[in-house]
């Protein structure tokens, strides 16, 4: 961590994570120096599903929720920037205290709750920018007090179909209550079977993915797997934050509900990952998501089945230089390995991270 890394993190510390977070929007809203864009480099290059994202990493959902500073981000190093998660209507989240830092385990809990401004301000925002190099996903959710959840997905569809260079479909946050029921294989193949005829009815066909939990048995991969693949969705995001408590150093706040990220959730996402990689075949599109805070993991979520990587968490303990740093190590990776592309890394150590236990 560079020495300006290193004093930017002490003064956002010093704040609560709330406010820290608004300053760095704000930050990359102003247009502010904060850090430098790393040299392209043809060989992290990755062409997945009608798109070519300039290298593998992204800024997950989460940071950015209402495409406030996509091409910020972008500005940062990211290959691509996922915005959201954005509902339909604006919703001011769970109450607060809500999100925790656990410094010692460089690893948060967030009970968020879909906290955003709603599909209008972001389709305002996302409309402004039409035209623009890039590539920014949008994440869709569904309101807590909804009365037709899947109904709020296939809004979310409709509404962002032709500003989107993807669609995530998040139904795995541990946030809103009942949300990851969802995931069972009927109410799934309900959802994904209207999320795609939306799809087909909206003019604009850009990917859709659907995010999944890290919390899941593999009978419940399976499910999954099965009904991805039977409703022609282009891929899936593993994983979301994860419900369970590994042992963590922070334990005074290890009690806190909500979702767990950062350097713990490396492992078992990654075995979910690579799990998901097998029942899906070679071919549908997996971006690995939870840990990655270098490099290295994140080209070994690469080696593990991953097509693209999300970050998140570990740039609120490296700074916002960090997805330059992991861009460049990228590259000389590559060049060490004397490939021609990031992508003949992948499925490298798949067999050995999906034969681990969940």
């Amino acid at each position: 961590m560079s020495a300006f890394d290193a004093i930017g993190r002490r003064l956002l510390f010093g704040l609560d994570p709330e406010t820290a977070h608004g300053l760095s929007i704000a930050a990359l809203r102003c247009g502010l120096p904060v850090a430098a864009r790393p040299r392209a480099d043809e060989r992290l290059r990755v062409d997945l599903c009608g798109l070519s994202f300039p290298n593998p990493l992204g800024m997950a959902a989460g940071y950015d929720k209402n495409a406030e500073v996509p091409d910020g981000l972008l500005g940062l190093g990211f290959g691509f920037a996922e915005v959201g998660t954005v509902t339909p209507l604006a919703q001011p989240g769970n109450p607060k205290p809500r999100i925790f830092r656990l410094t010692e385990d460089e690893a948060v809990i967030n009970r968020l709750g879909f906290n955003n401004e709603g599909h209008d301000a972001a389709e305002k925002r996302l409309a402004a920018r039409k035209g623009r190099s890039g590539i920014v996903g949008v994440n869709i959710g569904a309101n807590k007090d909804s009365a037709d959840r899947i109904a709020d997905y296939e809004r979310g569809v409709m509404s962002f179909a032709a500003l989107a260079s993807y669609l995530t479909v998040n139904i795995s946050s541990p946030n809103t209550p009942g949300l990851r029921n969802m995931q069972a294989r009927e109410q799934l193949g309900e959802l994904l079977s209207r999320v795609m005829a939306a799809r087909a009815n909206a003019g604009a066909q850009p990917p859709v993915f659907l995010k999944i939990a890290p919390d899941l048995a593999e009978a419940e991969l399976e499910d999954i797997a099965a009904e991805v693949t039977e409703r022609d969705v282009d891929g899936v995001i593993v994983s979301n934050t994860t419900i369970s408590r590994p042992p963590l150093k922070s334990a005074a706040l290890a009690g806190e509900t909500g979702g767990l990220s950062g350097k713990v959730l490396f492992e078992r996402s990654t075995i979910v990952l690579a799990k998901m990689r097998k029942l899906l075949g070679p071919k549908r599109a997996i971006v690995g998501v939870g840990g990655v805070n270098s490099a290295e993991s994140a080209l070994e979520k690469i080696r593990a089945g991953a097509d693209l990587v999300q970050l998140y968490t570990s740039m609120i303990y490296a700074g916002p230089a960090l997805p330059g740093r992991i861009v460049s190590g990228m590259s000389d990776a590559v060049g060490k390995a004397g490939i021609k592309s990031v992508r003949e890394l992948r499925d490298q150590s798949l067999d050995q991270w999906a034969a681990k236990a969940l």
